[in-house]
């Protein structure tokens, strides 16, 4: 008689459990892509910036656009490029001095970008090039978002940055 008593607490202990450990297991995926989104954003923007300091990008006449597109390319395995396109922010500046450099705050209150203190200026040779790159991330597991977000409407800001002098690329060009 014992035996029947208990035949249903194995259900009952784990229609507690398995929510909570759905909820840890989610967790684990969802942080795990975006670590995966930021580090190819890092890597992106990285091979991007090369483009800047060997000076291709200013002797080819690239356009923001065009070097949004750039960073894009390298990222179409997480998102369509059109959607990296649309979504992607760059705030280059450039400087005479690794003293003079400063970055200033782009972000708003409730964590998402300000677009007018943007800037796209990718200098000359020898100059102090900072690079940032913004792209807002859409959390994919509701239940994750008031957890993992840092903009409003289940989003996570993922960012990278470099910063460098330029090359002396031009033959009049010493740093």
């Amino acid at each position: 008689m014992r035996r029947l008593a208990t035949s249903g607490s194995a259900v009952i202990e784990f229609a507690v459990l398995a929510p909570i450990m759905c909820l840890f297991l989610f967790g684990i995926i969802e942080t795990g892509v975006i670590f995966y989104a930021q580090s190819t954003l890092q890597n992106a923007a990285d091979d991007a910036a090369r483009m800047v300091r060997t000076g291709q990008m200013q002797s080819q006449g690239m356009s923001e656009t065009q070097f949004v597109a750039q960073i894009c390319t390298e990222m179409s395995g997480l998102m369509s490029t059109t959607t990296c396109n649309a979504n992607m922010q760059i705030d280059m500046r450039a400087f005479s001095s690794f003293a003079s450099a400063n970055f200033g705050n782009v972000t708003k209150a409730n964590g998402s970008i300000d677009t007018t203190k943007l800037q796209f200026a990718a200098g000359g040779a020898c100059d102090v090039v900072l690079i940032r790159a913004f792209f807002p991330w859409t959390i994919m597991t509701p239940l994750m978002a008031p957890f993992l977000q840092n903009m409003p409407n289940g989003q996570y800001l993922l960012a990278a940055a470099d910063s460098f002098r330029n090359e002396p690329y031009t033959s009049t060009a010493s740093c």
